[in-house]
């Protein structure tokens, strides 16, 4: 079963306090991008400012360079996953294990042009991998629904990772991600750029859950 999770992607405070707000009255799982400005090319708001609701669930996707830097803080905030990017220069496979051992969730993320086959080591031992077709640092950009294949190709890894989605999920596109096997759909401007955030979401979780005709 799919579900749709809100993205908070903001460079204030003032920006992520709306954001919580807006989001609050429906949300339940939640996605957070931190950036070093470094991996991504802008600076988004850090770990040390982060706080949300104690009844979200709340995934943490860090578009750093160097997780290590970062990692102790993000375990302080006890979010339900952390995810970092296959592309980093660091151990993948110590960074897992920090993260799991803490308890919580690891993922990884995959660029467009990284091949999952290449991480077969990292993709056997995540709860989730984290299907990246978006811009760095940018809400919007567009869903390259090519980038589906690696759902197959992930899942014929370890058949029971999580799959999560993060670019351009829109009302047009999200019953086809669904229906791909995408468990987790991060839904950025769709519904923080629309003028009800809750009808937004409603829409896009009945949406993935439609029943198709033949």
């Amino acid at each position: 079963m799919a579900i749709v999770a809100p993205t908070i992607l903001t460079e204030t405070l003032d920006d992520y306090k709306t954001s919580i707000d807006r989001l609050a009255p429906f949300a339940k799982r939640v996605h957070i991008d931190i950036s070093d400005g470094e991996f991504a090319p802008n600076f988004l708001l850090g770990e040390a400012q982060l706080y949300w609701p104690k009844e979200w669930e709340v995934d943490i996707h860090a578009m750093v360079s160097r997780p290590s830097e970062h990692i102790a803080q993000l375990i302080n905030l006890k979010p339900n996953l952390i995810i970092f990017h296959a592309e980093i220069q660091e151990d993948r496979a110590v960074l897992v294990n920090q993260i799991k051992t803490a308890g919580i969730k690891a993922g990884v993320a995959l660029l467009r042009s990284t091949v999952p086959s290449t991480l077969a080591d990292i993709i056997r031992i995540v709860d989730h991998v984290m299907i990246f077709s978006g811009e760095l640092g940018k809400n919007g950009g567009t869903a390259s629904l090519m980038q589906l294949e690696k759902v197959r190709l992930v899942k014929a890894i370890n058949p029971a990772v999580e799959i999560g989605w993060d670019g351009g999920v829109n009302l047009e596109n999200a019953y086809t991600l669904a229906q791909g096997n995408v468990n987790v759909l991060n839904a950025g401007s769709a519904i923080s750029g629309a003028e009800d955030p809750a009808a937004a979401y409603e829409a896009l979780t009945k949406e993935i859950n439609k029943h198709g005709v033949i």
